[in-house]
């Protein structure tokens, strides 16, 4: 009997911790050293199959749609019903979005390819897509290709990044064809639950463009633009432009290149603008805010502690419900990374090993119009418990999309001043700062020569390339609202197949050091560079790429996949 009473205790005993265990492990696996699973959410089988393409169709009143469309640059929410592979829902918002993408499609007379964002809840409250409430659809301006920002997320995924998630998808409007874009996750609550947890971190999207787009909704501020804004730069040069200005931004922020070459001081102040003597005004009362100059925090650069000196930061909060804590955490992070030179002390602040991963793609993408480019945006800043990390935004001008227009250039964009050529490293410190040290400077390099052995020298970039040619050559040859034609399109594939093998040339060059690797040893040592002479890298579309360059297209194709003649689809 007394063994009997032991055997008892002991299963009681035994029941108990079993019970505790059970607790802890459902309500704080943390104690245990456990990390909870993010799930993976049905939406991303249903709409973001990346080898199938997602069927949209739109629904809305003809006026709402016109006057929508009319008003693009408002960037306000319409009502209207919308049938994603065949499941219809009712009431949901959508409205134009982007920023120079928006401003270019705006000043074109006869398009209206607008990038649109979709909210599944604006009027419905709860009312998602399996899980999804918001995502965008591109529009591929700038991208003959019709596949960058496709390959950009594929290759960030293929090194360990995280990303949003993408497939390509064919929309119409009120029965009518509208066009071929690209459908990508929002960077938002959903997303930040599938990729860490429902313990998710904060989420920013600093920009130094106060054009809106970017920017959370109700956080947009883009009435401000001028009227005639081309959606290459801000109008601000009241005619002392010169004739021949080819719409490229100059390089905006003063100081000198990324390693030591002069250039023109342009900080955003009045002054004389280069090379016309004539008066430079800045826009009043937004429009382009503090684009090129060091403040508001865009460039991560730390000034002091006071959260008013991160407002290109902090005003483009995600998520509604951060505190003054959670920002004084940013700003000590972004303390240690521009002021300390311990690793161990860095490490706690930076995801050291995420950034270098970040930058290893960006260089080799040579995606400008980013972090490292005189607008320092398009980028996500997650921080969680203290620890930063970057995520990639709106890739559609990388492979060299963006103020780029010598293919010698593009093809051997240096991987250690991976900055926009004006722009030096100590103003980029989060790339900056890390190539400093000579332990994540190596470890940088071994993430490239990953993506050249096992991206590019192995086939699989050239690969991916024929297989999504496959999967779309259709659906490009009858977009109606193309940008380019589809002669274009070929041509632009087949640049982007070559561009891919010379840019690993010049990166394992570049690695073994028979190609200068910065700025300044390239323009000492012309002849160590790789020969790009047999492409021309506009043919994959750049900046306010399609028509704005061309006409609004050439006439004698008779306005082959013209653009969106308004009216059209309203019928």
């Amino acid at each position: 009997m007394l063994a009997n009473k032991k055997i008892d205790a002991v299963i009681v005993v035994m029941l108990a911790a079993a019970l505790i265990f059970t607790g802890i492990f459902m309500f704080a696996p943390d104690l245990l050293g456990i990390t909870a699973a993010a799930t993976e959410p049905e939406y991303l089988a249903k709409m973001f199959d990346k080898e199938k393409i997602t069927e949209i169709e739109i629904e809305a009143d003809a006026e709402d749609w016109q006057e929508m469309l009319d008003n693009a640059t408002a960037e306000e929410y319409i009502s209207c019903n919308i049938t994603i592979n065949g499941e219809k829902y009712y009431n949901v918002g959508i409205r134009p979005k982007g920023n120079s993408s928006l401003s270019t499609v705006a000043a074109m007379p006869d398009s209206d390819r607008y990038s649109f964002k979709i909210k599944m809840d604006e009027y419905v409250d709860g009312q998602n897509y399996y899980g999804l409430s918001k995502f965008v659809v591109n529009n591929m301006q700038g991208d003959a290709t019709y596949m960058k920002e496709y390959l950009s997320y594929d290759m960030f995924e293929f090194l360990g990044v995280n990303t949003p998630a993408y497939a390509f998808a064919d929309i119409t409007v009120n029965g009518e064809e509208w066009g071929f874009y690209l459908a990508v996750e929002a960077v938002e609550r959903e997303w930040a639950e599938r990729t860490y947890g429902s313990d998710y971190g904060q989420l920013y999207k600093p920009e130094s463009m106060d054009m809106g787009g970017g920017a959370p909704d109700g956080q947009r501020n883009f009435g401000e633009m001028p009227d005639n804004f081309n959606g290459e730069m801000p109008n601000a040069f009241d005619g002392a432009m010169p004739e021949d200005f080819n719409g490229e931004a100059p390089d905006f922020g003063g100081g000198n290149s990324a390693d030591g070459g002069e250039r023109p001081e342009f900080g955003g102040a009045a002054g004389e603008a280069p090379e016309t003597g004539g008066e430079f005004t800045p826009p009043e009362g937004g429009g382009f805010a503090d684009f090129g100059s060091s403040g508001g925090g865009a460039d991560l650069v730390y000034t002091d502690d006071e959260i008013e000196s991160y407002s290109q930061i902090f005003d483009n909060a995600v998520f509604g419900d951060n505190k003054s804590s959670d920002k004084k955490r940013v700003i000590k992070a972004l303390k240690v990374l521009n002021t300390s030179e311990d690793e161990s002390e860095i490490e706690e602040y930076i995801d050291t090993d995420e950034v270098l991963r970040y930058f290893a793609v960006n260089t080799v993408l040579v995606n400008l119009d980013s972090y490292v480019s005189s607008f320092k945006h398009n980028y996500y800043l997650y921080e969680e418990d203290g620890v930063l990390q970057i995520i990639p935004w709106d890739l559609n001008l990388s492979f060299a999309g963006f103020q780029v227009e010598d293919a010698s250039e593009a093809v051997n964009f240096p991987i250690d001043t991976p900055v926009m050529s004006g722009i030096e490293l100590e103003e980029r410190p989060l790339i900056g700062k890390l190539l400093e040290n000579e332990n994540y400077k190596n470890i940088y390099h071994e993430y490239i020569n990953t993506l050249v052995t096992e991206y590019f020298d192995s086939g699989y970039f050239e690969n991916k390339v024929n297989e999504l040619t496959e999967l779309i050559s259709d659906y490009v040859a009858g977009d109606q609202s193309a940008f380019y034609s589809y002669e274009q399109f070929e041509t632009a594939v087949e640049t982007l197949k070559e561009f891919g093998r010379l840019r690993a040339e010049s990166l394992n060059g570049q690695l073994d050091g028979s190609v200068p690797a910065t700025h300044s040893e390239q323009l000492e040592n012309p002849e160590a560079l790789v020969s790009a002479d047999n492409i021309n890298i506009s043919d994959m579309g750049t900046q306010g790429g399609g028509s704005m360059n061309r006409e609004f297209r050439e006439r004698e194709n008779g306005g082959f996949g013209g653009h969106m003649m308004r009216n059209n689809v309203n019928n």
